[in-house]
């Protein structure tokens, strides 16, 4: 009987330890795996915040590109620009206060 006590106790022991190693590995995989969500999590958030600021520049330029098709529109963007006069027209530059 202690013979066959010493080997329920040692089968009891190696399927506990098989279990626990087991149950380890399987935790172990399952952080793993939530630490990769997280971080996708993070990255998304991140990509749909530069999305909308990359749509919100494309907004504007189409203005801008829609603006630059008024010739008058382009003649006063480049007389203000680039301090273009016309005859007998004097452009005086004031600098922008500081605030």
């Amino acid at each position: 009987m202690n013979k066959h006590h010493s080997k329920s106790k040692r089968r009891l022991t190696f399927l506990s330890l098989t279990f626990l190693v087991l149950l380890g590995l399987v935790v172990f995989s399952v952080f793993g795996d939530w630490v990769t969500i997280f971080k996708n999590k993070n990255q998304q958030i991140q990509l749909l915040e530069k999305y909308d600021n990359l749509l919100e520049d494309e907004e504007k330029l189409e203005g801008e590109l829609n603006k630059l098709q008024d010739p008058e529109y382009v003649t006063r963007y480049i007389r203000e620009k680039y301090l273009y006069s016309k005859d007998g027209e004097y452009i005086i530059r004031i600098p922008e206060a500081e605030e």
